[in-house]
């Protein structure tokens, strides 16, 4: 049933628009190509040793997404400091570190492929990215076709700037947030339930922001001063509240390049899986139909 074949008889009968049906005496005519009992289980054996290589590359990029977490808890809260640091980290509010702003509001009825980068809230509960780069996503970023003369300067976001969404219908997504990587100074645009954080000193590195928002005490602040029932958020008046322990601006370079070269290591992993994923389904289109014999 997995093959292009099958897939194909089952929707040739199916029935229905929002839940797709098919009645069970429909399959007595379905056609399938049945190799012998020794090619079956060759095929089979194949396609359970690309299971088996797909299980480990899963299991070994959850092993290392835990050691990335484990290390994010240590090293963004100094309970473990890399070689050549010492003395205590200043704690400071974030009110301290930076001027927060909202963001324009728009639909998305209102967004196309033409005019502005617009960065609409729903596209960051959307992501597990932590940064948006104007280049490398400009094809995923909607936009919106305004005068930039309606748009205040605040809205407007630079490289390094933090956003993050002022609503969420979860817990977990209270601090949800993204980095901007805007070398080029593109307009754009931060949209309707956002925060923007705009650096008000030189005391954060752009590396360090990609991370220093993801940690359990980060959280926990959040959730205390989150507000509402079925949706919750945090306020312009309370995300300045929040405090973050703050190293030197060296190590929090050298905490970001610890904590990137083990996201590239992932992304490594993960481009591997998807690889190997692609080629078992293609495997199976060639080995269940025929197509492709066995040796």
């Amino acid at each position: 049933m997995n093959s292009r074949l099958g897939r194909r008889q089952v929707e040739h009968v199916q029935y229905g628009t929002a839940q797709k049906q098919f009645n069970i005496s429909d399959a007595v005519d379905f056609q399938f190509a049945v190799p012998s009992l020794p090619e079956q289980r060759a095929i089979a054996a194949a396609l359970s040793d690309v299971d088996a290589l797909l299980g480990g590359l899963e299991r070994l990029i959850a092993k290392k997404r835990d050691l990335k977490q484990a290390a994010m808890q240590q090293l963004l809260t100094g309970q473990t400091r890399l070689p050549g640091f010492s003395g205590e980290w200043e704690v400071k509010r974030l009110g301290d570190l930076f001027k927060f702003s909202g963001g324009f509001s728009a639909s998305r009825d209102q967004l196309s492929t033409e005019g502005h980068c617009y960065l609409h809230y729903g596209d960051i509960h959307g992501s597990a990215k932590t940064t948006i780069d104007t280049k490398a996503d400009d094809q995923d970023i909607p936009k919106l076709d305004i005068p930039l003369k309606r748009v205040s300067p605040d809205s407007l976001l630079a490289d390094g700037d933090v956003v993050f969404v002022d609503a969420s219908e979860d817990d977990e997504g209270t601090s949800k947030h993204v980095v901007i990587v805007n070398k080029g100074g593109l307009p754009f645009i931060s949209g309707l339930h956002t925060i923007v954080a705009k650096a008000r000193t030189a005391e954060m590195a752009h590396e360090y922001l990609r991370y220093c928002f993801q940690t359990a005490l980060i959280r926990q602040q959040f959730m205390f001063y989150a507000v509402g029932t079925k949706v919750s958020g945090i306020s312009k008046t309370n995300i300045v509240k929040l405090t973050l322990p703050v190293p030197s601006v060296p190590e929090q370079t050298a905490i970001a390049a610890v904590l990137s070269d083990m996201d590239a290591e992932l992304a490594t992993l993960e481009a591997r899986r998807d690889k190997t994923r692609a080629l078992k389904q293609a495997m199976m289109q060639e080995l269940l139909t025929g197509k492709t014999r066995l040796v």
